[in-house]
């Protein structure tokens, strides 16, 4: 099979173009033919390298799978060969204390695919077969592949985490995002109110299509004192952001008093400066989010199956062009996915 491999860090010319022997499903595992792979920061992250963390490379990336089942392995029970299907990205080991409430996503061996083991950069792939849910048929392949980490994600982080309620005042940094676009849907369904930031103007116009009630272009406002003027000085109870470094210290200071910070990522650097009296005097908290739970990922599926939840997508190229899509993934040029096809 025709795949895209990573044997070793570095620039766009790490992304091999190999052919494969097709994988052979083990027992509780699914074969998918691959119609779709969306690409993530985390394809990035793979390519790139990140200090003080190993991926087993070499390395198929891509965890955003949407394609056909093609052959099951020993024991499959609800799986059938020709089922239209979309993948749910990240695993745990299915035995531990944490899987069995449910939250398999802390579970101590969670992986995601294209990350600890191979995606679906490639014609075909093999997965669990609790990871397989069948594709809305409302959705064509490449939309069903642009919502499962983008929506877990901004769904855990929103609705779990936060525990967003009707009335509540958030802010969302990267609208343009695939995480970005996802929270400021799934905010509007639960009644709050968005402030959104974008880095561009043309992000800017599709942000308020998207649902937005208001949105800044970081590059030209003082998103902080923009949002204390639009909440009278209060603040917002929720912000969102995984931009990191060049926005969380003035995230925290958004906030109201009792308010709180919730991340997923650091696109724009690791490192956290604030002011720690901000963070007793006003009892704010700072909460941390990676991915969500499988039946998490079921609720997001039945609200997309509704028409209520949208994905969007900026691009779709062949798979011989995923060295492009890293690059605009990678430039912010983005709003919404970006689509590779075998």
């Amino acid at each position: 099979m025709r795949s895209v491999v990573i044997r070793e860090h570095g620039d766009f010319d790490k992304l091999l173009f190999e052919d494969r022997p097709v994988p052979e499903p083990g027992p509780k595992e699914v074969r998918i033919r691959v119609k779709a792979c969306a690409l993530n920061h985390l394809d990035t992250w793979v390519r790139r390298g990140v200090p003080g963390h190993t991926f087993p490379l070499p390395m198929i990336p891509g965890c955003d799978i949407a394609g056909v089942v093609d052959a099951l392995g020993a024991g499959v029970v609800q799986a059938k060969v020709g089922d239209e299907a979309v993948v749910a990205p990240g695993f745990g080991c299915g035995v531990c204390e944490a899987c069995a409430d449910g939250d398999d996503n802390l579970c101590p061996q969670y992986g995601i695919l294209g990350e600890t083991r191979d995606g679906g950069c490639a014609e075909f792939v093999v997965v669990p077969e609790r990871n397989v849910l069948k594709k809305p048929k409302n959705l064509s392949f490449e939309h069903a592949a642009a919502i499962p980490l983008a929506f877990l994600t901004a769904w855990h982080m929103l609705v779990v985490r936060c525990r967003i309620g009707a009335g509540d005042d958030v802010l969302i940094h990267a609208a343009g995002s695939g995480v970005g676009s996802a929270a400021v849907q799934i905010a509007k369904l639960h009644g709050a109110r968005v402030i959104a930031t974008v880095g561009s103007d043309a992000k800017q116009a599709k942000a308020l299509a998207l649902g937005a009630d208001v949105v800044m272009n970081y590059t030209q406002v003082d998103f902080a004192k923009e949002v204390r003027a639009l909440t009278n000085k209060r603040g917002v109870r929720i912000a969102m952001d995984h931009v990191g470094q060049p926005t969380i210290g003035q995230s925290i200071r958004c906030l109201a008093k009792g308010g709180m910070v919730v991340t997923c990522g650091a696109t724009g650097g690791f490192d956290l400066v604030t002011d720690l009296r901000l963070v007793f005097f006003k009892s704010l908290s700072i909460l941390g989010s990676t991915m969500g739970s499988l039946g998490e990922l079921h609720d997001v599926f039945r609200l997309v199956e509704q028409g209520k939840l949208k994905p969007v997508i900026h691009a779709v190229l062949p798979l011989d062009q995923v060295r492009e899509a890293h690059r605009i993934l990678g430039d912010r040029e983005v709003f919404g996915k970006v689509i590779v096809t075998p």
